[in-house]
């Protein structure tokens, strides 16, 4: 390719105009972050490859405009988180097993009873993001979803020499993660309950919503990548079987029938395969999806009736930034504007919840009105996106002091209904999970 073309699609690079400094590698964004996902593709992962592409990434580290400095920092720390993953996943395999690892090479040539510890963490890494969002489907929680790939890895590392290749490694390490899921929730036995009224507090006129407590946010981030270039697998990859309003209604379900349908209608797996991961039969398989899926939308909103989801509008950004800006601002008519007259909110583990636009402006004016005896703060609020939706991260300076820390993260959505022009539901969680989004805890 010539020095002066895009290594990606091959298009003259943009002018320098007299500009000093590091030149364009790529002739845009989009080209960029093409390069990225292919080089973060999982066939013939390698622990050398990892360390010979962290080399090249640091290589190009040179003073840069903010954007392409930012482009660049992202791809290397991304690549060094992947062979930290690595280097634990064999830490811990080693541990467990009491052997050392040996130096690892392409992991696709070999068969999985044949690999050593540091050839299995790479293979292992090549499915991680996938994993985890399933363990995250199944339990709603970003916390033990994390816990439960370990978990995954370490059981399929004690059953390897049981692997007998009559699927592939994805679909093995699925049906493990999935019993690994499953043991959980029967450990757990916990169901949805329904938010009961706090004393002093005006709830709204509407019916109390459903109460999960473990129900956490999932950074887009760390979805697995997808592109308009690529062809994924099946619908595991897909960001619309993430929203919010779905993993809550999957909640729902007893842990089989939970299993069946994210295997069927999320992960995209046949009757057969569903019935090998949950080891029964397909009748079985079909029996539990038959009483999943009408339970399912039961807990849907009333305009909703199945897995889709839209893609946040430049509309909806628009109505993000005001809200941000209300906040900011204090400006409890802006906030109340933006609202659906039926919204909710809801606070997951706390017992808090509101109905109705009202209600909730009623609640966030005792602790934002700076005349009020419970006045928290001043605020500042930063854009994010989780679980494919829109979210604000929220930071609150208290009186007296000069820092902004992280107070809670509001995931939102929109009404289906009208345009889609203002907020529906807003899911507000506390933040400790902030830094899983990239996300600082002081400003």
């Amino acid at each position: 390719m010539d020095a002066g073309n895009c290594p990606v699609c091959g298009k003259p690079l943009p002018a320098r105009a007299g500009r000093t400094g590091r030149g364009s590698v790529y002739c845009s964004a989009a080209c960029r972050q093409k390069a990225y996902r292919e080089r973060r593709q999982p066939q013939g992962l390698t622990v050398q490859g990892l360390i010979d592409d962290i080399g090249r990434q640091a290589g190009r580290l040179v003073p840069q405009p903010a954007d392409a400095l930012y482009s660049t920092v992202t791809e290397l720390s991304e690549s060094v988180a992947q062979l930290r993953r690595v280097a634990r996943t064999v830490r811990d395999t080693t541990q467990d097993t009491g052997n050392s690892a040996a130096p690892g090479d392409s992991v696709t040539a070999t068969p999985v009873t044949q690999l050593t510890e540091t050839d299995f963490a790479a293979l292992t890494e090549q499915y991680r993001r996938e994993i985890q969002v399933h363990c995250y489907r199944m339990t709603g929680s970003y916390d033990e979803a994390e816990d439960l790939v370990q978990e995954t890895f370490l059981r399929a590392w004690r059953a390897r020499d049981g692997f007998q290749g009559r699927a592939s490694a994805r679909t093995w390490l699925y049906r493990i993660a999935t019993n690994t899921s499953l043991d959980l929730l029967r450990r757990t036995a916990r169901r949805p309950q329904r938010y009961e009224p706090v004393p002093g507090m005006n709830h709204g006129d509407g019916e109390p919503p459903a109460r999960i407590t473990w129900l956490q946010p999932y950074p887009d981030d760390e979805m697995p990548l997808t592109g308009e270039h690529e062809q994924p697998e099946s619908a595991a990859v897909s960001r619309e079987t993430l929203e919010l309003v779905l993993l809550a209604a999957i909640q729902h379900l007893p842990p089989r029938q939970r299993a069946a349908l994210v295997l069927r209608d999320a992960l995209g797996l046949t009757a057969a395969e569903t019935a090998e991961a949950l080891e029964t039969s397909v009748a079985s398989v079909n029996s539990a999806l038959q009483r999943a899926r009408p339970t399912l939308r039961e807990h849907l909103p009333r305009e909703r009736s199945d897995w889709r989801a839209t893609v946040p509008t430049e509309g909806q950004q628009a109505v993000l930034d005001r809200y941000m800006a209300a906040v900011g601002r204090l400006d409890f008519d802006a906030m109340a504007a933006l609202l659906t007259e039926d919204a909710t909110l809801t606070m997951p583990p706390n017992p808090f919840w509101f109905t109705g636009r009202d209600a909730i402006v009623d609640f966030v004016r005792v602790s934002l009105d700076p005349a009020s005896p419970m006045f928290f703060g001043h605020w500042r609020s930063l854009p994010t996106r989780a679980n494919g939706q829109l979210a604000a991260a929220n930071y609150v300076r208290r009186p007296g002091t000069g820092v902004f820390r992280a107070q809670v993260l509001d995931v939102l959505r929109f009404d289906a209904d009208g345009h889609g022009d203002r907020i529906a539901e807003i899911t507000s969680f506390e933040p400790h999970l902030f830094p899983a989004f990239g996300l600082p805890l002081r400003l």
